[in-house]
């Protein structure tokens, strides 16, 4: 796990530390159905640049939120998936989402 010099008074502020941000959330979300290709995840997250996702997942596998898997093949292959932390920190997020989308969803 990634070292931080930064003290907490609750549990938010591990949970915002290891995936705040715009990405990493959504990353985690789109991994949550199982093994997914480099290029089939960056085509389902819209708005994202290749070296973005490659900075993101990389953090987060330092963090152990998701595995990735190297197939020596030609042409190589790589999946990535989400870890039992990663699963464990996306399904109350998730839940919660469900639970208030009409709260948080922006009118328009």
């Amino acid at each position: 796990m990634t070292t931080r010099n930064q003290p907490y008074n609750d549990g938010l502020g591990p949970v915002f530390e290891i995936i705040g941000g715009k990405w990493k959330g959504v990353i985690l979300w789109e991994l949550s159905d199982g093994h997914v290709r480099f290029g089939a995840l960056q085509r389902r997250i819209a708005g994202i640049s290749e070296k973005m996702l490659i900075q993101q997942l990389r953090e987060m596998e330092a963090d152990g939120l998701v595995h990735r898997e190297v197939f020596h093949q030609v042409p190589p292959r790589v999946e990535y998936s989400v870890t039992p932390l990663g699963a464990s920190l996306n399904a109350p997020l998730c839940e919660w989402g469900k639970k208030n989308l009409d709260r948080t969803v922006k009118k328009g």
